[in-house]
């Protein structure tokens, strides 16, 4: 009996394989693709980027759609007549056409992404599935055979959406060619998908919104961006009857920027309240955690800033997945995903006592570091023209052009390429919008004298108590050290002592300098 792959055959079917279950925005899928082609390799980036001038550009997958058709058709055949196969070198003919069954969907995928009415939504994909299923059926109901994974063809379709969507707000939130943009890019895409893919696709896409995710970054470095590619790129089942997917994902993302509210409207903002529970309840509300589908996320900005009373009522609602509005007894289940944000340093803050330990670690189980725009521009210095571009664009349309090679030169003229940009990419957009209306554009002065040069000015002019000096003296170490055990040791103090002295508004100015 004739076997199912011949020797090169089956080296092609497995390095379709690996690219197919790879993290697209790592190298690796570049080694893959220069493995599938040899010498008709199309030389490109080592990393998956968005430019200004180029987005979603692969030029060796069309060649290596067309092979791995010719070589499924011909082990299709194959299986038809009886052929020999092992249940690996089936698991390679299942990989090899759901590789081929997302390229031949992709851009219909796309249309329903970027369509603006439900309705159209709904319709459209209904449309297309039939097509899927035919076609899906066509490569993996074969007739005496029994394939490994027994693909759920609904599930698949899925699960194929879901991946286009996590393109599309990849590209769409997260700009730069830098390798950190890359990085970051890899990194969101393994907190959707883990970095097994394979192993999602059979089980993890059931569990993935248990598990709380955390970014961390400098203010202004995108963090909200960053949290909406991966909340509104969470698995959405698709329900063949209606001929639709479950839920509408631009509606499954619910913000709370923690740091613009009081404690109180945080609170009722978070878990609803009562009527009658607090002065100016006048009815009963509905917080975001019970607007929250089972496929939704809440996204809480600025978690460093939150109440420690509140921390105790969101560690519940992740250890147990249960919470109360306020001023009522009954239990209420959350079974959405929560996404967590903060430019503070928390290990500074458990260390304070301000942030709690064991909320902390309910936080990190999945955690995003976004990198600085000072970052990026080390990396790679010709990344300013592009971000700025990219900014333009959205701005003045087919000015960008011009506005951002005067706005290149402005920077380059004026402030160097050796400006630290403080405030990233948020800082980058003001400075376009400054010199696309006057011209120029200037930075926030900076103290001529910084937090360290004031507090030897203090205490050399005598003005200081010997209370205030001890004070400024142990958040100076506190800050060069990080720990108050060490700047205990170091100045031979008491640990507790050193940390009912330290001063957060000095502390947080000496970071600065």
């Amino acid at each position: 009996m004739k076997e199912l792959f011949n020797d090169e055959e089956r080296r092609l079917g497995q390095k379709i394989s690996e690219l197919s279950y790879c993290n697209p925005f790592l190298p690796e899928r570049i080694n893959f693709e220069r493995e599938i082609l040899g010498k008709d390799f199309l030389k490109t980036e080592a990393t998956w980027n968005i430019r200004a001038n180029n987005k979603d550009e692969r030029p060796n997958i069309p060649i290596i759609i067309k092979r791995a058709e010719e070589l499924i058709e011909k082990l299709r055949n194959r299986l038809l007549q009886g052929a020999n196969a092992s249940e690996k070198d089936l698991t390679i003919y299942e990989d090899m056409a759901l590789f081929i069954l997302y390229h031949r969907f992709n851009v219909k995928f796309q249309e329903i992404i970027t369509v603006t009415k439900d309705q159209e939504r709904a319709i459209e994909a209904g449309t297309f599935y039939k097509e899927f299923l035919i076609k899906a059926k066509y490569f993996l109901h074969i007739r005496g055979v029994k394939f490994p994974s027994q693909h759920d063809i609904p599930h698949l379709f899925s699960i194929f959406f879901q991946i286009k969507r996590a393109f599309h707000h990849i590209f769409s939130f997260i700009v730069g060619g830098s390798m950190a943009s890359a990085k970051l890019r890899a990194a969101v895409w393994q907190s959707i998908f883990t970095h097994n893919l394979k192993r999602y696709e059979r089980q993890l896409y059931k569990i993935m919104g248990d598990i709380t995710t955390l970014i961390t970054g400098p203010s202004g470095t995108g963090k909200e961006l960053v949290a909406r590619a991966v909340g509104m790129s969470r698995y959405i089942p698709f329900d063949e009857k209606p001929g639709c997917f479950k839920e509408d994902f631009t509606r499954t993302f619910y913000p709370l920027n923690i740091s613009a509210l009081t404690p109180t409207l945080v609170e009722s903002e978070l878990f609803g309240h009562k009527k009658g529970a607090f002065t100016g309840a006048l009815q009963d509300r509905t917080g975001w955690l019970e607007a929250c589908s089972p496929l939704g996320t809440v996204f809480l900005d600025e978690i460093g800033e939150i109440n420690p009373l509140i921390q105790v009522k969101l560690l519940r609602v992740i250890q147990d997945r249960n919470f109360q509005r306020i001023g009522d007894t009954k239990n209420r289940l959350f079974q959405g995903k929560i996404i967590a944000a903060t430019n503070r340093n928390l290990s500074e803050e458990m260390e304070r006592g301000t942030f709690r330990r064991d909320f902390y670690y309910r936080l990190c189980s999945d955690t995003i570091i976004t990198p600085s725009l000072s970052e990026q521009l080390r990396e790679s210095p010709e990344e300013l023209h592009n971000l700025v571009l990219f900014i333009a664009r959205g701005r003045v349309g087919e000015e960008a052009e011009k506005l951002s090679q005067e706005v290149v030169n402005w920077i380059g003229g004026n402030l160097g390429r050796e400006y630290s940009w403080p405030g990233n990419i948020r800082e980058l957009e003001q400075c376009i919008r400054n010199i696309m209306i006057r011209n120029e554009y200037h930075p926030p002065e900076v103290q001529d004298k910084g937090a360290r040069q004031v507090l030897g000015g203090e205490i050399m002019s005598g003005s200081l108590t010997a209370e205030e000096v001890l004070e400024r003296y142990c958040t100076l170490v506190y800050s060069q050290t990080g720990s108050y055990q060490a700047t205990a040791k170091k100045i031979g103090l008491d640990r507790r002592t050193v940390k009912a002295k330290i001063d957060n508004d000095l502390l947080e100015k000496l970071k600065g300098c």
